[in-house]
């Protein structure tokens, strides 16, 4: 899965059957997750798993750490947080971390601002055993909401301080008068916490960028080695269940087909690839020794998302138009119409927050070329010989792009192509390697169209994050935020913005279904599918892996043990 990560369930079959029996049913593997490993050591044995994406950069409070796979390999292990994303009855909730002592308190000041409080574990430890303390929430807190070049800052710019008085307790408050409804999501899966007995004072960046040798988490990044892989190995002073595995590499295949034959072959013990054809072909035929699960129950969104501040984009007419050529019925049939997966998404939602979206709000958006030459020819455009509308003298060209080697979506690439020539929008393709194209490309708003997924990092619903004009990154700001379309609609931000504020989820679900409707009405960008997720597993490995919709499914690699 290439994307970006949001500042924001599994189907499991024996591999051969799969796709017939399993469909898209939620369920986990039917191994059992060791027991009573905290205090075991680790056995012998190197992991080796296939990573479609390799990061920008290890600072994970940067724009240059957009890409979810940063998250993936090394974000999640090493960095402490305050809430785990658990399977509970069937349903992915929060649950309080082994950093934790118990659940966090909300409660109102004498002044009635919100105050979160957070009791640390005495157990919490950096690797280098320095106790994990409020003063590091209040580093965390300080970096994101002033610092420069800040992925989202959302919700930390609304805290007004951090009582460190206690080193054992965190006691965050917001600003009178803002609350913060998803409060949830901060130091989370997106940030975590940072060490601040390390890292202030100094160029956080620097210390970050090319990874890092402290953990918080159950591993440790050994090494890092440019566009080849990232090592982890067992961080020794974790408090919490100790990884039983000697090693784990995650090797950078960004090319699909390249990542399945490494792991037909034996070259790699598991991976979570996209969802192409090469997937769904390797689910039906089947592969002995692995097993596999698969689900459209995701935190993914796919969709073509336009740079709104790009001209012709710009106009709401000329996307409008887009909206109206694309037959997304037929491409999401030809790509998963094997998984059952046979209907686009109508909401820049993720199928896991469905309650919060209006899951209709794109369903006008059907192909009508009489409705496109009616928004073009109204917005001063003609069709010229070639087919093509113009205006000025000037032909309504396009480029997109997404991340190379992605055959699935290089073929949607071409199946756009045809569907907006047929609509008289020329469609030019110029795709770029992952990291350029997700660390430079799309923050800087150098790009007119794009494919790939949005990935939340949070169980809290809302798109400010990646919708509001407020996170719009720009030189102005060091290029800092997640709204790498563009998009400016007033209406929607106040409603976007109530959806993480209310405390209230019966106002925050109504408020984020206005807030679809206006920004389908404004055709913002197009979603496509649910993305659904698929990972692929060796019998090497002896695990309850289950493809969870915030960690993929690594999320509980510390309990994971090799066999053989």
């Amino acid at each position: 899965m290439n994307g970006l990560r949001r500042g924001w369930l599994a189907a499991i079959c024996a591999l051969a059957v799969v796709a017939a029996a399993c469909g898209t049913t939620d369920k986990s593997s039917s191994k059992k997750p060791t027991d009573d490993v905290s205090t075991s050591v680790p056995d012998s044995g190197t992991l080796v798993i296939g990573a479609e994406q390799e990061p920008a950069c290890a600072d994970w409070i940067s724009s240059c750490a957009g890409a979810v796979w940063g998250v993936w390999t090394m974000q999640e292990h090493t960095m402490p947080r305050v809430f785990d994303v658990v399977e509970v009855d069937g349903t992915w909730r929060y649950v309080p971390s082994p950093l934790l002592a118990d659940a966090p308190t909300v409660d109102t000041d004498e002044a009635g601002a919100q105050r979160v409080t957070y009791r640390i574990n005495p157990a919490a430890v950096w690797s280098d055993g320095t106790p994990i303390t409020s003063d590091d929430f209040a580093y965390t807190w300080e970096e994101i909401a002033t610092g420069k070049d800040v992925w989202d800052p959302t919700g930390y710019d609304q805290i007004e301080g951090v009582d460190t008085s206690d080193p054992q307790t965190a006691v965050v408050t917001f600003k009178e008068g803002e609350p913060f409804g998803s409060w949830k999501q901060l130091f989370g899966a997106d940030y975590g916490v940072f060490p601040s007995h390390i890292l202030e004072g100094k160029n956080r960046t620097k210390q970050m960028s090319d990874g890092y040798d402290w953990s918080g988490g159950p591993w440790k990044i050994e090494s890092w080695d440019r566009g080849v892989s990232v090592t982890l190995v067992p961080n020794d002073a974790y408090w919490g269940t100790q990884p039983q595995i000697d090693k784990v590499v995650f090797r950078f295949i960004e090319n699909t087909a390249s990542e399945f034959k490494a792991f037909e072959s034996g070259e790699v013990d598991a991976i979570y690839p996209q969802s192409e054809p090469a997937a769904v072909k390797l689910i039906e035929d089947g592969v002995s020794g692995g097993q596999s699960l698969y689900t459209a129950d995701t935190g993914n969104v796919e969709a073509l998302w336009i740079n709104n501040a790009k001209a012709p984009l710009d106009s709401v007419a000329v996307r409008q138009a887009i909206g109206y050529s694309i037959d997304r019925a037929a491409i999401v049939q030809s790509l998963f119409g094997a998984l059952g997966v046979n209907e686009p998404i109508q909401t820049l939602n993720p199928p896991i927050l469905s309650a919060y979206a209006d899951t209709e709000a794109w369903a006008d958006y059907v192909p009508d070329l009489a409705r496109v030459d009616e928004l073009l020819t109204g917005d001063g455009w003609a069709k010229g010989g070639d087919g093509i509308y113009a205006k000025d003298g000037k032909k309504l060209s396009l480029t997109i792009v997404t991340d190379t080697g992605n055959q699935r979506r290089e073929l949607t690439e071409e199946i756009l192509q045809a569907q907006l020539a047929e609509a008289g929008i020329e469609l030019k393709i110029k795709n770029q390697k992952p990291d350029q194209l997700f660390g430079e490309t799309l923050v800087e708003g150098n790009y007119e169209l794009a494919l790939f997924a949005n990935v939340t990092t949070t169980l809290e619903p809302g798109l400010c994050a990646i919708m509001c004009s407020g996170n719009i990154p720009s030189e102005d700001n060091d290029f800092s935020g997640g709204n790498v379309t563009a998009t400016n609609v007033p209406e929607a931000d106040a409603l976007m913005k109530t959806v993480e504020t209310s405390t209230d989820d019966a106002l925050r679900a109504s408020s984020q279904q206005e807030a679809d409707r206006l920004l389908a009405a404004a055709q913002v960008s197009l979603p496509l599918d649910p993305l659904p997720n698929i990972a692929l597993w060796s019998d090497r490995i002896d695990a309850a892996i289950s493809d969870n919709p915030i960690l993929a499914m690594f999320w509980n690699m510390n309990t994971w043990r090799l066999e053989g």
